[in-house]
């Protein structure tokens, strides 16, 4: 009888651990509300944070072509710098992502100088990622230099180039 008895706890023990055994792998969710929700809220479901989507350091979503080592996305600040090559650079900052072109004088035309301002806005390689600013000024018949309106396409003109320029840099990337 006590053989029986022993036998019927092994059984039951090992019932019981073969139950216990097969939730391992689930994970309990909870219904929650935050402040001022009326509706709950499962406790698994990814919820904002006042950081943002890259969270407190930015180290959070470090997909392909996010420039990891700058700021900015990598393919936009390259081609950007590669786009404005031609001009003398006044400052470069990756990390906030601006670019500032000195005053710069086409050979052709000494008289009329253009200045860019570069702003790289995203760390994904977007078509609205970057912006362009566009100065002019021409030089008046006293020798001094006079603000003067600038075609409203060279804007965009330039903005398309360094898109282009990044999407073939991205394309070699991946090559």
């Amino acid at each position: 009888m006590k053989t029986f008895r022993l036998a019927g706890t092994a059984v039951a023990l090992a019932f019981t651990l073969v139950a216990l055994g097969a939730c391992e792998g689930s994970q309990a969710v909870y219904p929650t509300r935050g402040k001022g929700d009326s509706a709950p809220r499962m406790s698994n479901e990814k919820r904002e944070t006042v950081f943002g989507p890259e969270g407190m350091f930015g180290d959070k979503k470090k997909g392909e072509g996010s420039g990891d080592g700058i700021g900015v996305n990598a393919f936009l600040w390259r081609a950007s710098l590669d786009t404005l090559g031609f001009m003398p650079i006044a400052t470069a900052d990756a990390f906030g992502g601006t670019i500032i072109t000195d005053w710069y004088s086409l050979p052709e035309s000494p008289n009329e100088r253009f200045k860019l301002n570069v702003f790289i806005l995203d760390r994904s390689l977007r078509a609205d990622g970057v912006k362009v600013s566009v100065f002019k000024q021409v030089r008046d018949s006293t020798g001094q230099w006079m603000d003067y309106r600038v075609d409203p396409k060279m804007a965009p003109d330039l903005e398309n180039a360094i898109l282009t320029r990044a999407r073939q840099l991205r394309i070699v990337s991946t090559e």
